[in-house]
């Protein structure tokens, strides 16, 4: 049986931390240009890919960094740095020469990892892990999972109207937001890191 508040208690976190609603705009700017099947295919590759890297590190992640000799802080501040040089392409208009010949590419980055498999989404998912005592609550872990992961395939999926919506111009002005905001997340994350190493050494 589902232990509901534990359900919603992954739920509720992840959905704070992967923010399907604040990913929208990030989605319409990395798959403008490309067809309404082009894009469909991205959301859920991206959601397919997010949801098989949290799954790995929530069964095996404190033995892959443990072997690595890699700390999670460690862990944060690169998908911080990698989350900012794809901000600094959509702020300066570059991302347009980035266009790769196989959707694969923008599923797997920046969609897939690190931006809904960010650094906060698998930490968290390995906290709950963690705490795991019965069946009934490593059930509830994984419905939470499932559930934000639907949440997020639904909110990219449905984007697209929206995109057809704001044309080129509304386009433009979605990227240049989406890349202030992803500056921000990534700054965020790299400062987030750095105090935690701070404290750590303290």
């Amino acid at each position: 049986m589902v232990e509901g508040v534990l359900f919603v208690e992954v739920f509720v976190t992840l959905f704070v931390i992967m923010d399907p609603v604040g990913t929208v705009p990030i989605f319409l700017s990395l798959t403008a240009g490309r067809s309404a099947a082009t894009a469909k295919r991205a959301a859920w590759q991206a959601v397919l890919v997010s949801f098989l890297v949290i799954t790995l590190f929530a069964l095996f992640g404190r033995q892959i960094l443990s072997y690595l000799h890699i700390s999670l802080p460690a862990l944060q501040c690169a998908g911080g740095l990698l989350l900012l040089l794809v901000a600094l392409e959509l702020l300066t208009g570059k991302e347009q020469e980035q266009v790769a010949p196989s959707d694969a590419n923008i599923a797997l980055v920046p969609l897939g990892t690190p931006l809904l498999a960010g650094p906060g989404a698998i930490v968290a998912t390995m906290l709950f892990v963690q705490d795991i005592g019965s069946w009934q609550s490593g059930l509830s872990v994984a419905l939470g999972v499932v559930a934000v992961h639907v949440a997020m395939w639904f909110a990219m999926r449905y984007s697209l109207p929206i995109l057809r919506l704001i044309r080129e111009g509304g386009v433009l002005l979605v990227t240049r937001i989406a890349g202030l905001l992803l500056s921000a997340i990534a700054v965020q994350l790299v400062a987030d890191a750095v105090r935690a190493f701070i404290a750590g050494e303290g």
